[in-house]
């Protein structure tokens, strides 16, 4: 009982000075101290590029960005609109890029007739790409094997 007392003002002493520790040492999300359920002003992505050559990737296996924008794409248990044009029937009329083959295999790499359910909710590892400048200054460098030449 004891133990359980202790541990739960433990517990509520975190959660009641933690908050403004960060706050005092100003470190803060780019939310700002917006609660997550409040709009924020965080910065919105304006300008797509849209349809163009896809942007290099940094990693072996990084998942291709997206060369459009995602309004109003539904993507739900009974619709995914980007199968509408990158299924492997539709790609060549739309002029799209076709699902790879990692993506009709479930997890224990049984090949499927149709799209996986772990790889069917595309925007769990696709985005759109956008030429923003990074939040956070770093010194990424992308894998040599893959660097343009």
């Amino acid at each position: 009982m004891k133990k359980s007392l202790v541990l739960s003002l433990t517990f509520l002493a975190s959660v009641l000075i933690a908050p403004a520790a960060v706050s005092q040492d100003g470190l803060e999300s780019l939310r700002g101290n917006t609660p997550i359920d409040e709009d924020s002003d965080a910065p919105m992505a304006t300008r797509w590029q849209n349809d163009r050559d896809p942007i290099t990737r940094d990693y072996v296996q990084q998942p291709p960005l997206i060369p459009h924008s995602l309004k109003n794409y539904q993507i739900t248990l009974n619709s995914n609109k980007c199968l509408g044009c990158h299924s492997w029937s539709n790609y060549k009329e739309a002029g799209a890029t076709k699902i790879s083959q990692t993506h009709f295999s479930d997890r224990d790499k049984h090949v499927l007739a149709n799209v996986a359910a772990r790889r069917y909710f595309c925007t769990q590892c696709h985005v759109p790409q956008k030429d923003a400048k990074p939040l956070v200054e770093n010194t990424f460098e992308p894998v040599i094997a893959i660097q343009q030449q």
